[in-house]
């Protein structure tokens, strides 16, 4: 039994092989193989998680318990941009549940969704290890520190207007 591919996904699994050849024979290489394969998805679908199971010859439950269980992988599509609000007790006490719903209302989503036109996903983080400047914000590899939420508007309206001069020079 094969996993049928459409023509539009067809170059992001020739990928997904050269990624499965690449590390397959290599201790712990799921994953290795997950993270590559989220970098070319953009998150690990079913689809894709049975395809691994199968090029791998692991149970798609290891996959999927594997996928389920770290933190770093996504099942569902995400945004362009990451944003992580921390929520550990230095940036809570400083703050962070005002910046988290700061940003909350400015692109209307709740903590683990994505925005519809797939630019934000949001997520409350444990401690990101930035308590001396509390509260923190991730966005991608971008940090910022001691913010209020005054600032959220700005941060985001800076990765808006980047995505739409990025998509009128394309």
């Amino acid at each position: 039994m094969g996993i049928r591919i459409e023509k539009t996904e067809a170059e992001n699994f020739h990928k997904l092989d050269q990624i499965i050849n690449r590390y397959k024979a290599q201790e712990g290489m799921l994953i290795r193989i997950l993270q590559k394969s989220q970098e070319v998805f953009g998150y690990l679908p079913p689809k894709v998680q049975a395809y691994i199971s199968q090029e791998v010859g692991i149970p798609i439950s290891t996959v999927n318990g594997v996928v389920s269980f770290y933190s770093l992988f996504s099942q569902e599509p995400r945004g362009k941009y990451t944003i992580r609000v921390c929520m550990g007790t230095a940036c809570y006490v400083k703050g962070a549940q005002e910046i988290l719903d700061a940003v909350k209302e400015e692109i209307q989503i709740g903590v683990g969704e994505t925005s519809m036109d797939k630019l934000f996903t949001l997520n409350a983080s444990r401690c990101i290890g930035a308590c001396g400047l509390a509260p923190v914000m991730t966005i991608n590899d971008d940090v910022y520190e001691r913010l209020s939420p005054a600032d959220i508007p700005s941060i985001l309206y800076g990765y808006i207007k980047t995505h739409k001069k990025a998509k009128v020079t394309h």
